[in-house]
């Protein structure tokens, strides 16, 4: 017999008001993990963000075009090893206006050869750019809508109005995260014939490839200089600074997230400090007894703080326990399901499983310092005569 267990067998003195308090400590941390959850899946996008890849826009905002000639003028700087150009598309796939998913007008064979993570078979690939209206689509979407290879896929446009008709020539996967694979990539010159005169040969941005990370921020600042002297100046950037500028849109969004996961931890600090401190108050006597047989103050305190401890980590693994399936194998397919360009990875990070845990302990014993301090400070007459 010792402190720590003495202290466990007082969580079964009042084993209904310990089983709601942990079941509440869980609810709070499920919560808790739901929301570091959306902040994770939101930032996935930018953490795994190829940082040898740069990306260059309009130098007034990313919704004005460039020129396509600007491309070959990046191809010939040194030190580019390669530049493709893309289109965001904007469109909705009639029957599923709900569904999201990105829709890119790329240029194929450049296109792949930037993007190396994107993993798709030979023959998809020859039949993808040899088709002008060919799409190649990642398996999540593909698995979402039931698509397959040689399926006919109609789109209908936002940004370019009309009925846009494709065929799925390949489904690709991804080697690494910098790269979703729930997005929709066709034939830029299929789009672009398509237009008015007006605006044809104008593409969103421009990616290139380079050696390595330690020469992006150098080239891209060459990139800038070329064009600064033409009418159309742009602004380029790595991959994951250009996916963060994205984020600072939503910035805001993202601060409320966290206020609330901050007041989600305050509200369960609050429970487990009301729950220990009513079981003090009822043991106020048997505190005084054990301390006139010889416990001292410390003795008390340990009680109280390893009982809260114990508490805090049963509720904690109820919360996380919860989470993880409720998540991994329920909301998280569903946000990646009908989320697809927002969540591509909705899933519980190992980082915030152990943020939760040692939250849910820590705060746990923090709630308990206060009733520990008071029993510490029991005179033993006073205890003795308090009958509860």
């Amino acid at each position: 017999m010792n402190l720590a267990s003495i202290a466990l067998k007082n969580t079964r003195r009042n084993l209904f008001r310990t089983v709601l308090t942990v079941i509440g400590v869980g609810v709070a941390m499920l919560a808790f993990l739901l929301i570091r959850t959306v902040l994770t899946a939101w930032l996935v996008s930018a953490e795994y963000a190829a940082q040898d890849r740069l990306a260059t826009r309009h130098k007034v905002t990313f919704i004005m075009t460039l020129p396509k000639r600007y491309v070959e003028d990046i191809r010939k700087l040194p030190g580019i090893q390669g530049a493709t150009w893309m289109n965001w598309f904007g469109a909705k796939l009639p029957g599923h206006e709900d569904a999201f998913f990105g829709t890119f007008a790329v240029d194929p064979q450049s296109f792949l050869e930037v993007y190396d993570e994107i993993v798709v078979p030979a023959e998809h690939k020859t039949k993808w750019i040899e088709n002008r209206r060919g799409a190649l689509v990642g398996a999540q979407t593909a698995r979402q809508f039931g698509w397959k290879v040689g399926d006919k896929v109609i789109l209908e446009g936002t940004i370019f109005p009309g009925q846009w008709e494709f065929i799925v020539e390949g489904i690709y996967s991804a080697s690494r995260k910098s790269i979703d694979q729930q997005s929709f990539y066709f034939h830029w010159n299929y789009m672009n014939d398509s237009l008015p005169a007006s605006q044809q040969e104008q593409i969103g941005w421009i990616a290139s490839k380079v050696p390595d990370a330690g020469q992006a921020a150098t080239l891209a600042k060459k990139i800038d200089e070329l064009f600064e002297p033409r009418d159309i100046q742009t602004l380029s950037m790595s991959e994951r600074a250009m996916n963060t500028s994205f984020l600072g849109m939503i910035s805001t969004l993202l601060d409320a997230m966290q206020i609330v996961s901050i007041v989600i931890l305050i509200i369960m600090m609050l429970i487990l400090g009301n729950t220990i401190a009513m079981g003090v108050r009822e043991r106020t006597r048997e505190y005084g007894v054990l301390r006139a047989i010889g416990f001292l103050p410390k003795h008390l305190s340990t009680f109280i703080l390893v009982e809260a401890g114990v508490l805090g980590l049963l509720g904690g693994g109820l919360g996380l326990l919860a989470g993880f399936f409720l998540i991994n194998y329920g909301v998280g397919r569903v946000m990646e399901e009908t989320f697809t360009g927002l969540f591509p990875y909705f899933r519980v990070a190992t980082q915030d499983m152990v943020i939760s845990m040692v939250l849910s302990v820590a705060l746990a014993v923090i709630a308990s310092i206060v009733p520990a301090y008071n029993a510490s400070k029991l005179h033993v007459t006073d205890a003795l005569r308090k009958l509860g």
